[in-house]
C-alpha cells in the first residue's frame, strides 16, 4: 500500500492505527453506536482507513450497501463526524484520537471497469483468431 501523493510508503504504525481503526469503526456502525440521524449505520462499510504520519488525521473510506447513493452518505458521514469520532472514543485508548474525514471508495467501481476492459480483450482476441 503506497500513499498517492508522496511516494513514500507508510509506515508500520500508521498501517497499525488505521487498521485498529477501521475495526473500531465497522463495529461502531454495526451497532449503530454513533446515532447518526436520517441514515442506517449499519448499511455502510469501512473498505480502508489512512493515518496521516503524525496520526493526527484518518480519511475513511466507506461505501453504502450496494453502493446506492453514495455521495449522500459521505455528505452525511461528513456532517456528523463529530458524532462518530465521541463514539470512536469511548471505544479507543490512543493519545490523539484522529480527526476523521470520509471519502467515497471508488475501488469496487474502477476493479468493475478493469474487469470489463479485459473481457472486451479477451472476446475480441477471440474473434481474431476466429478470422485467421
Amino acid at each position: 500500500m503506497r500513499n498517492n501523493t508522496s511516494q513514500k510508503p507508510f509506515s508500520q504504525r500508521q498501517l497499525r492505527v488505521g487498521e485498529l481503526v477501521k475495526q473500531n469503526l465497522g463495529e461502531l456502525f454495526i451497532r449503530n453506536e454513533a446515532k447518526i440521524p436520517s441514515i442506517n449505520s449499519k448499511l455502510i462499510t469501512v473498505t480502508e482507513v489512512r493515518m496521516t504520519p503524525d496520526l493526527k488525521t484518518a480519511r475513511v473510506y466507506v461505501i453504502p450497501l450496494g453502493g446506492v447513493a453514495i455521495k449522500e452518505t459521505v455528505k452525511i458521514l461528513t456532517e456528523y463526524s463529530h458524532l462518530v469520532r465521541k463514539a470512536l472514543s469511548k471505544r479507543l485508548d490512543i493519545k490523539f484520537l484522529p480527526k476523521l474525514t470520509f471519502v467515497e471508495d471508488n475501488s469496487f467501481e474502477y476493479a468493475e471497469k478493469i474487469e470489463k476492459i479485459i473481457k472486451m480483450n479477451k472476446n475480441n482476441d477471440k474473434e481474431k483468431k476466429r478470422y485467421n
